[in-house]
């Protein structure tokens, strides 16, 4: 091969790779059980970030994500962008690069695909009201990826920074979405509940969700921190990619277990066994979806694109 790989920034990964396709790809990986990679390689970086590695291999091509991104313990001054970095495809065969990809735009396609096809199997049917937490790209991503998974009737903001919440309501307009700034005192109002913020400390009280209720927990993979409580995780059944990922990186599981609530992580369902239609037993109210974000999901959304740029 010579020259350089072909890179593709956020326009052209959006236009080669809609949500729907996306959730798809997942839906594909965990059926077909290639979901466990390598554990993610973190190291501190620069004066408070966090540099990571995340490799994964496929049936035809590999890839591996080098990213940096803001350590939330020890944040940088000044505003960050959430994750900057670039994904390398490598061909199997020939073992050379055929693609670079912007690794902040797969990581938000991925994340919320992911989150969409875990939705997709969890909620019922029709309208749903959802509460989205956050106002970052991440949660512009879920917005989109929800909105293609149920029709929302409904969108309520949550959000620390008043301009961040009109951001976000200005997006949703651009969607045709109806959305408005709310608190955490309405989360009894939604069907989804959807965290994708670096909070430390839950965002809601558990008590007040109604039953049924749908959460996603995404903004984190450190096992020091959560945005859900212990009430949320105890009353739901709950699905996390895999157990193993979610041993090392859950905060909203393995805090819970340190406090006392559980002898051992409280899973009930990862994403193979949810593919395979696993049955929820009828002891909890809700549902909890705890993503980290592996490896192979970022793969699997990268192979679409190459897919997808060859025709």
């Amino acid at each position: 091969m010579s020259g350089a790989p072909p890179y593709y920034d956020r326009a052209a990964i959006e236009s080669l790779v809609s949500p729907s396709a996306a959730r798809a790809a997942i839906a594909t990986l965990a059926s077909g059980g290639r979901l466990d990679a390598p554990p993610r390689w973190s190291v501190p970086f620069g004066g408070g970030g966090e540099l990571l590695l995340m490799p994964a291999g496929g049936a035809h091509m590999g890839g591996v994500k080098v990213a940096v991104l803001p350590d939330p313990l020890r944040p940088p001054p000044g505003p960050i962008p959430g994750v900057q970095g670039v994904y390398i495809v490598f061909d199997n065969d020939t073992l050379a690069p055929i693609a670079l990809l912007d690794a902040a735009a797969l990581t938000e396609l991925r994340t919320a695909a992911v989150s969409a096809f875990v939705a997709d199997r969890l909620l019922p049917s029709g309208d749903i009201v959802a509460m989205l937490f956050g106002t970052g790209a991440q949660a512009r991503a879920h917005l989109v990826a929800l909105a293609a998974t149920r029709p929302l009737v409904e969108v309520l903001v949550v959000g620390r920074r008043e301009e961040g919440v009109a951001e976000t309501l200005g997006f949703a307009e651009s969607r045709g979405i109806d959305a408005r700034s709310s608190t955490a005192e309405e989360v009894d109002r939604a069907g989804v509940v959807c965290c994708c913020t670096t909070s430390a400390e839950p965002l809601f009280d558990g008590a007040r969700l109604a039953p049924g209720t749908h959460v996603i927990a995404v903004g984190s993979h450190h096992p020091m921190r959560r945005e859900v409580d212990t009430t949320t995780v105890r009353r739901s059944f709950v699905v996390v990619e895999t157990r193993n990922a979610a041993e090392r990186e859950a905060g909203d599981l393995l805090l819970p277990v340190a406090e006392g609530a559980f002898e051992s992580l409280p899973v009930d369902a990862d994403l193979a066994e949810l593919a395979a239609g696993v049955r929820i037993d009828g002891s909890t109210d809700l549902t909890l979806f705890k993503s980290v974000g592996i490896a192979s999901e970022d793969l699997a959304v990268a192979e679409v694109l190459v897919a997808n740029k060859e025709v």
